[in-house]
């Protein structure tokens, strides 16, 4: 799809020059000024392809771009956006992208052609090429990232703090008297996993033990990769007496493993999660893990939309919602 980065390789100017031409042509060389506007005619490209022109042409659409619909932290998030969504005249569509760049980019093209109004981004990466040069109100479409942070300067983003999250569950485990303490991590290239892991470090750090890293394991948000990685933990010379998921999912995996294995939880073993999903409460044995707001982290996410949607421009944005320690049965003191 032609967009300002083409024209301007077409062209060859710097995409600055392009958007200049079309915003403020009297500042640019008439030369430079004739290139520019023989591709726009020739590609059928139109302003209002970008930022300003996409907050007129109205669909009444919005599309939420997430890694796996299918994730139970995810639910309450979605439902909360269509709700509000719902109530301000807007369809929710959902972009399950299974973690492929391709698909993201595919769904976030959905507003440059005009099938959606907005996007409610849930992935680490930015879908669409941009110029730091040119304000993001002039190439975005209207968007708000949560829970994954891109760090793009002028994006509006919605997240609570993992490291101090993370920090937070590993304290508690350490206060059971735990010092063998397992992390089964998420994607390793995922921000909230690298954030988590850096809570959990800081944590041991600051009670003065050292991090071993053969207790640290990719469970990639994944069932079976949590199984397995729970199963190389247990088979450690030195196993680990407690395991911190970065997932409430992952955790769940982890208590049917270590059931199977023959341990007792938390009797042998402690095991804590992450999210506080519904399931949490009602798996055996109630889990002890990390609430995160979902609710109203979809909440949060239109209350920034909403405004672009009504034409105001992009601003720059980072709301930290607050997390919250459940304690429940899968936690307890270390064994001696």
């Amino acid at each position: 799809m032609t967009g300002i980065i083409e024209i301007a390789k077409a062209a060859n100017v710097s995409p600055s020059t392009v958007s200049r031409v079309i915003h403020n042509p009297e500042l640019v060389s008439e030369e430079k000024r004739n290139l520019v506007q023989e591709v726009i005619r020739r590609t059928g490209y139109t302003p209002s392809n970008l930022g300003a022109g996409l907050r007129k042409a109205k669909t009444n659409n919005l599309v939420a771009i997430i890694p796996d619909v299918t994730s139970a932290f995810n639910y309450p998030v979605i439902r909360a956006i269509e709700s509000i969504a719902l109530e301000n005249g807007y369809s929710l569509l959902l972009g399950d992208t299974q973690e492929l760049e391709s698909r993201e980019r595919s769904f976030a093209a959905m507003a440059r052609s005009r099938q959606a109004d907005g996007i409610l981004l849930f992935c680490s990466n930015l879908p669409i090429d941009v110029d730091p040069e040119i304000p993001l109100e002039d190439q975005l479409p209207p968007m708000v990232n949560a829970c994954e942070p891109i760090d793009l300067p002028g994006l509006p983003r919605v997240n609570i703090d993992n490291v101090a999250a993370a920090e937070e569950a590993v304290n508690h485990l350490l206060s059971l008297g735990h010092k063998r303490i397992a992390a089964v991590t998420g994607h390793l290239k995922s921000p909230s996993t690298q954030d988590r892991l850096k809570g959990y470090r800081y944590a041991l750090h600051r009670a003065g033990i050292p991090v071993d890293e053969t207790l640290v394991e990719a469970g990639n948000y994944g069932l079976r990769d949590a199984e397995r990685a729970t199963r190389k933990l247990m088979e450690l010379r030195d196993r680990p007496s407690a395991i911190f998921n970065f997932s409430d999912e992952m955790a769940m995996s982890c208590l049917a493993t270590l059931h199977d294995m023959g341990y007792r939880i938390p009797a042998d073993i402690s095991v804590m999660g992450f999210d506080d999903i519904s399931y949490a409460e009602y798996c055996y044995p109630a889990l002890t893990t990390v609430a995160q707001p979902m609710t109203e982290i979809g909440i949060e996410c239109m209350e920034l939309l909403l405004p672009q949607l009504k034409g105001r421009k992009m601003a720059a944005c980072n709301r930290i919602l607050p997390h919250r320690l459940v304690v429940r049965k899968s936690t307890g003191p270390a064994p001696a």
